[in-house]
C-alpha cells in the first residue's frame, strides 16, 4: 500500500464527506478510493470512519488521525513547493468559486495576462451567486463580497467596491428625478434583486456621513442576478443600486443616471477565501496575489 496516498484519499473522503464525492475530485474510480481506506485502516489496525448509505463520519481515532495527517500533507506539499522551480513555475489545476458578474467582467478579461506568466496552471471557475461548500466541493477559493459569516475560512481582503444607485434616464422622465431619500421613499419603485444566500430581497442602503438609512421599494420586478437587475434597470423598469464597475459602462453610455448622489451605499469589502485545512500552495499563492493586484488596479474599486 502506498500509505501517503491512501492518506491522501481518506483525507479527501473526509473533507468531500463520501467516497464518490473523493472519487470524483481525485479522478479515480470509486472503488480504488474504498480500498485505498480500506487498506489504510487495516494498516493502521483502527476503524477511520463509520458508514452509513449515505455519508461517512469520522470516529474518534479517525477524527484524530485526520487532524494528524492534514498536517503532515500540509508540511510535504510546503517542501515540495519550497524546492526546485515551483515556487517560480507552480503548476496544477486551480478551482475558483465567482460571481458571474465579476468573472465576465474583472477576471475572464484580464485571465490571458496571469495564465502567460504561468503557463503550466489550469483555471477552473465555478460561476454563480450560490455559495458553494469549499470542502465538500473541491473548490481551491473563492471570490466574496460582504461580511464573511464563515469563520472557518482563511481569508484575505483585497478591495472595496463603491456602490451606486441610478435609473434610466426614461423612467426619471416618468417618476422624477429624485434628490433624496425621501424623494425615493415616495412614488419610486426598485428593481428587486433576490440575495442567493438569505432568499430575501435586497434593500436599498444609504449613507452620508454617519447617517445611515434603509430603504424597501417597492418592486414590479424580481430578479436573482446581479447583472439581470442592472439590465433591468437599463429597460426602464426601476431604480438599481449596484456596484460601480457594474452600472459605470451603462453611465457612460447614457443608459443610466446616478441619483441620490450625496447618499451612497457604504463600500462592500471583497476578500478571497480558502479553508483552513487546505495548505496555500504555489498556485492557491501565486494567484491569490494577482487577484489581489486585479482589484488595486481597477478603477473602481478601493484598495484594501
Amino acid at each position: 500500500m502506498d500509505q501517503l496516498l491512501a492518506m491522501r484519499v481518506f483525507a479527501r473522503v473526509v473533507e468531500s464527506g463520501g467516497f464518490s464525492k473523493a472519487a470524483e475530485a481525485l479522478n479515480m474510480p470509486r472503488p480504488s478510493v474504498t480500498k485505498l481506506v480500506q487498506a489504510l485502516e487495516a494498516h493502521l489496525q483502527v476503524r477511520l470512519l463509520n458508514r452509513t448509505t449515505r455519508r461517512v463520519a469520522l470516529t474518534s481515532d479517525g477524527a484524530a488521525y485526520y487532524e494528524r495527517s492534514t498536517r503532515l500533507l500540509a508540511e510535504l506539499d510546503e517542501l515540495e513547493a519550497s524546492v526546485g522551480n515551483a515556487r517560480v513555475n507552480p503548476r496544477g489545476r486551480l478551482r475558483v468559486d465567482v460571481s458571474s458578474t465579476l468573472a465576465d467582467m474583472v477576471l475572464l478579461p484580464s485571465l490571458p495576462g496571469f495564465l502567460a506568466r504561468y503557463p503550466d496552471l489550469q483555471v477552473e471557475l465555478s460561476i454563480g451567486d450560490r455559495i458553494v461548500d469549499l470542502v465538500g466541493d473541491n473548490v481551491d477559493c473563492a471570490i466574496r463580497g460582504g461580511e464573511l459569516e464563515d469563520s472557518t475560512l482563511v481569508a484575505r481582503r483585497i478591495a472595496e467596491l463603491p456602490w451606486v444607485t441610478c435609473a434610466s434616464p426614461d423612467y426619471l422622465r416618468r417618476h422624477g428625478t429624485p434628490t433624496t431619500p425621501d424623494d425615493l421613499a415616495r412614488g419610486h419603485f426598485g428593481i428587486g434583486y433576490l440575495l442567493a444566500h438569505s432568499g430575501r430581497v435586497a434593500t436599498l442602503n444609504l449613507a452620508r456621513g454617519d447617517e445611515r438609512l434603509t430603504l424597501r421599494l417597492p418592486h414590479r420586478v424580481l430578479v436573482n442576478d446581479a447583472q439581470a437587475a442592472v439590465v433591468a434597470a437599463c429597460a426602464g423598469l426601476g431604480v438599481v443600486q449596484t456596484l460601480r464597475f457594474m452600472a459605470q459602462p451603462h453611465i457612460d453610455a447614457g443608459k443610466l443616471q446616478p441619483i441620490v448622489e450625496h447618499w451612497s451605499g457604504s463600500p462592500l469589502p471583497f476578500h478571497v477565501v480558502y479553508p483552513q485545512n487546505r495548505h496555500l500552495s504555489a498556485r492557491l499563492r501565486v494567484f491569490v496575489d494577482w487577484v489581489a493586484e486585479l482589484f488595486a488596479q481597477h478603477p473602481y474599486t478601493r484598495p484594501a
